[in-house]
């Protein structure tokens, strides 16, 4: 038995300095061009694949909104400018830089073997050694979500296969947001409610991270001064800082009791963001009329301690703080439902 034990110390010993051999004179080849050694892509595939399974969400924690076409389309339009240069647009080849990749990524046409929870992980947590990076924000769930419905539609629904468009390249703004920002899509924001300047501030929040974003901060890093001062003025309203005199409507749903209600900390969401805001209130941005999905899933934001940038920032952090689901979805409906001002 001891000279088990000792043959058995000889051959881990003997392994660890070849390990250390190979480590430290370099004799592992780490050359793209030459692939992995026999048995090592399985490993680290199998590896790779059982360590998803075993931390990604459960069918419980997936949106009930996920197939929801603007939130796919959101997913594609984002796919496009932050995904494709990998993985493609489906119809497309992959460019030849991402087929030279060890591993190569995979084509969007065969991200079809994983469930909707495994898919928001490897997004969100990205891939050690793959050059899958992880989410660039983060708890920013509501925006990996929005993907991960874009590649969860393409196997059954063909409609949603053109819907990141031709080529690879950045999605425009107009794209997304309306050639004059009006959006049409409610999980994207209206700009044309938004004063140039409540714009130019949000992009330079986006583009420095102090806004948590990688929807908008992959829109935003490559922009100059003088581009955010274009496109703010492009897609603001020319009427300036709004105020409007007009009492607010009688609070009778839920959502309009909430938003006449303040506190002492605080005051009421029409206060500051209309309708009926007083002549002297904060120029905040306008909610009437704004995307629902949007207005929910930034309330969210706010409520959770995931939201940042503002000058009132805190206010909005103890405005929300309290708020239950049920509440955030009164208020979007209610400001949503108003006519924009």
């Amino acid at each position: 038995m001891k000279r088990v034990v000792q043959t058995l110390a000889a051959v881990a010993a003997g392994g660890s300095m070849v390990a250390v051999l190979i480590v430290t004179i370099g004799l592992y080849n780490v050359s793209a061009r030459e692939g992995h050694m026999w048995g090592v892509t399985w490993l680290m595939h199998t590896t790779f694949k059982q360590s998803v399974k075993l931390r990604a969400p459960g069918p419980k924690e997936v949106p009930d909104d996920l197939s929801a076409p603007d939130r796919v389309t959101l997913g594609a339009l984002h796919f496009k400018s932050g995904c494709a240069f990998c993985h493609a647009l489906p119809g497309q080849p992959q460019s030849a830089t991402a087929q030279a990749m060890e591993p190569t990524p995979p084509h969007i046409s065969t991200i079809t073997d994983w469930t909707p929870g495994e898919m928001f992980w490897i997004i969100d947590e990205g891939v050690k050694m793959t050059g899958m990076p992880h989410w660039p924000a983060k708890d920013r769930d509501d925006e990996v979500w929005s993907v991960v419905a874009y590649l969860n539609a393409l196997p059954d629904a063909a409609g949603q296969v053109a819907l990141a468009g031709e080529g690879r390249g950045r999605a425009s703004c107009a794209e997304c947001h309306g050639e004059s920002g009006e959006s049409g899509n409610s999980y994207i924001p209206r700009l044309d409610l938004l004063t140039p300047g409540q714009i130019a501030e949000a992009l330079r929040q986006y583009r420095s991270g102090q806004r948590p974003s990688g929807i908008m901060r992959e829109a935003a890093m490559a922009l100059s001064d003088s581009e955010i001062a274009t496109l703010a003025q492009t897609f603001g309203s020319s009427k300036g800082p709004r105020q409007q005199s007009e009492p607010a409507p009688e609070a009778t749903t839920p959502g309009a009791l909430l938003a006449q209600r303040g506190t002492g900390h605080v005051p009421a969401c029409t206060v500051c963001h209309g309708p009926g805001r007083q002549a002297d209130a904060p120029i905040a941005p306008l909610l009437t009329g704004q995307s629902r999905d949007y207005l929910a899933a930034q309330l969210k934001l706010w409520r959770d301690g995931h939201r940042g940038g503002g000058a009132r920032a805190h206010l909005m952090r103890k405005a929300a703080q309290d708020l239950s689901d049920a509440d955030i979805a009164a208020l979007a409906d209610y400001f949503a439902g108003l006519p924009a001002e």
